[in-house]
């Protein structure tokens, strides 16, 4: 069943045609990823999708009654609120019925007259089934499921004004998850996450019941979660039945199809053209000139009109064209911390921490968010103090630092000019680099403050390929970038003849070129000689070590009888409770007293509750 169309639509974007009949269908519990290279259009799409964005002409439309969870902005909340508010504002018709019911509660307690009783007692009764239907007594727990999966639970009762651009964004994703739409759109939800909460969005998603559309440049978590892509490309859309992985093998296996076709159709028309050519001589050349030929001729060229010509496929794309300039080795020891420990206030990062890095090596600092990591780097980089410990860096060692946070909003100067504030070349020089880097022609004289996250990194990356550096430090280097941007980067960082120190939560980026990982976790650091997935691995067995408590285990036989007695326990419990309601409900049939009849009320409502409980531990039991 389709979920949301849209149909024949044509947007204009600045002045330019962004897309002319474009369409595309979502149908019922569809998992696409929508890919393409940033200004395509993908965020244009996606808020059309939200009914967040007009059209020129033509229809966007959706299913009846259908639900749309998408974050754009950041919403507006009352003052004051904190994180909690907003993830429980994801409740809002649950807490409307509890508010109701907490009323009534409050009015039947002093209710005197037996005819308004009855009325508010049956009225309570309906909204106290709802209240079960829409899983009431679940709330608390599916809030805390999800605070602790993205990372947020240290932010429930901060106040969500005071939180950063970035927590922000987690909390608002949280409300949107909680909210559980029929058709969830996410654009770039792995942004701020770490990669453990990267890890259990993936999860959720694949449980999640309803339709979701992504736009994403991690290209694990597109294979991990969607089914199907949309690819956006000059305007137009083509669906591919496969995750990233399986689009990117028959993107290629296609281009190269229609590249034979393109190439076979041309053979075609300049065969053609030259036998119209040869017709005319001929026709020409005849005493007198032949009009059999020229017919001919004329007949050749009508077809030659008709035929609906190919367009020639781009088979590559312009992309940054990434080198680092390389002259000097440094000394074999790039950089020794020993015994290095960081805290802010009373809160402890890393204690002790012994890192040691030699030339050549390609090291990766990985961690949750708030760990300390990009502390780390600037402690390296000598821009933060450490407060015990020793740090060494080696002999020649020339740093290239690339920052997360790339130039101030307020950054009035021009990309050129940004630019040779860094590099020592001339005008022309710079403008041919900058090209290199995707700025042409007058994009260089845009303001830096005008520039897109992905736009900055360029920017920044070509500022550090014309320096003299041996030892790169990168802070989340594949932040903002689209696939095809990463994979040029990913390419100029294994050529690089230096050291590589990056903290990333890109996992493609750290298992393809990172040799060794150290890991900061529960304010220790652990290093781990092999790339993400390794350290990961590593990393469980070295928990599951520490977790062992030695103690007597029971035998399989104790443990199916411990089992069997708790279902026993549970079924018992439960039928004290059902009888316990029935009982109840004699009495209100009969009792008259409006506090004895409060109490009967009261008393039920408890019993409902822990029988719902109950009915949940033994479904869990069963499970």
């Amino acid at each position: 069943m389709i979920i949301s169309r849209i149909h024949q639509i044509n947007k204009m974007f600045g002045g330019n045609l962004l897309f002319e009949n474009l369409s595309l269908e979502i149908h019922e519990r569809d998992r696409i990823g929508l890919v393409g290279r940033n200004g395509s259009g993908k965020s244009t799409i996606m808020k059309m999708l939200a009914n967040q964005e007009s059209v020129d002409s033509g229809v966007v439309s959706w299913r009846k009654g259908t639900k749309i969870g998408y974050l754009s902005q950041i919403p507006q909340f009352p003052p004051h609120s904190s994180s909690r508010d907003v993830l429980l504002s994801a409740f809002a018709d649950i807490l409307n019925i509890s508010q109701k019911m907490k009323v009534l509660e409050k009015d039947m307690a002093i209710e005197t007259e037996e005819k308004r009783l009855n009325y508010l007692l049956e009225e309570y009764g309906l909204l106290q089934e709802n209240f079960l239907m829409s899983e009431g007594y679940e709330v608390d727990s599916k809030l805390s499921r999800v605070a602790a999966g993205l990372g947020i639970t240290d932010l429930l009762d901060s106040s969500f004004l005071d939180l950063s651009g970035g927590e922000q964004t987690k909390v608002c994703l949280g409300m949107i998850l909680l909210e559980n739409p029929d058709l969830l759109l996410l654009d770039e939800p792995t942004n701020h996450l770490d990669v453990e909460a990267v890890e259990w969005l993936e999860q959720f998603l694949k449980d999640y019941n309803g339709t979701i559309v992504i736009v994403s440049h991690d290209r694990y978590f597109l294979d991990e979660v969607i089914t199907k892509v949309i690819d956006l490309e000059d305007g137009e859309v083509k669906l591919y039945h496969q995750n990233y992985s399986g689009f990117v093998v028959e993107k290629e296996k296609l281009l190269m199809e229609e590249f034979q076709a393109y190439q076979e159709q041309q053979k075609k028309i300049k065969k053609m053209k030259e036998a119209i050519k040869r017709l005319r001589e001929w026709a020409n050349q005849a005493s007198p000139p032949s009009e059999s030929l020229f017919k001919r001729a004329r007949n050749m060229e009508r077809a030659l009109e008709r035929i609906e010509k190919l367009k020639r496929p781009i088979l590559e794309r312009k992309k940054m064209d990434l080198q680092f300039d390389f002259n000097d080795r440094s000394g074999k020891d790039v950089i020794v911390m020993k015994n290095v420990s960081k805290t802010y206030g009373k809160d402890v990062l890393f204690r002790e921490a012994n890192i040691h890095i030699q030339y050549k090596q390609r090291v990766a600092i990985v961690g949750g968010n708030g760990t300390g990591k990009s502390t780390l780097l600037k402690i390296i980089k000598g821009d933060v103090e450490r407060d015990a410990g020793e740090i060494r860096i080696g002999s020649n060692v020339k740093l290239g630092y690339l920052s997360q946070h790339l130039y101030s909003d307020d950054n009035t100067n021009s990309v050129l000019s940004t630019f040779l504030e860094e590099v020592n070349v001339t005008e022309g020089a710079a403008r041919n680099i900058l090209a290199r880097f995707l700025f042409y022609g007058p994009s260089v004289f845009r303001k830096v403050s005008q520039l897109s996250g992905g736009e900055r990194m360029r920017l920044r990356l070509a500022q550090l390929m014309y320096q003299d550096i041996n030892l790169l430090i990168l802070d989340e280097p594949t932040n903002h970038l689209d696939i095809d941007s990463r994979e040029a980067l990913e390419e100029a960082l294994e050529d690089f003849k230096g050291t590589i120190l990056a903290v990333s939560h890109d996992r493609y980026l750290l298992n393809k070129l990172f040799n060794k990982t150290y890991w900061i976790d529960n304010k220790v650091i652990n290093e781990f000689s092999g790339n993400y997935d390794w350290a990961k691995q590593k990393k469980q067995i070295l928990n599951d070590s520490e977790q062992i408590i030695p103690t007597v285990v029971p035998s399989k036989k104790e443990f199916k009888e411990k089992e069997t007695i708790d279902l026993e326990e549970i079924q018992i419990e439960l039928e004290k409770i059902e009888n316990s309601l029935l009982e109840i409900n004699k009495e209100l049939t009969i009792e008259k007293d409006s506090m004895k009849l409060q109490n009967l009320l009261n008393e039920q409502t408890l019993l409902e509750r822990k029988q719902g409980h109950l009915y949940h531990n033994l479904d869990k039991a069963l499970s």
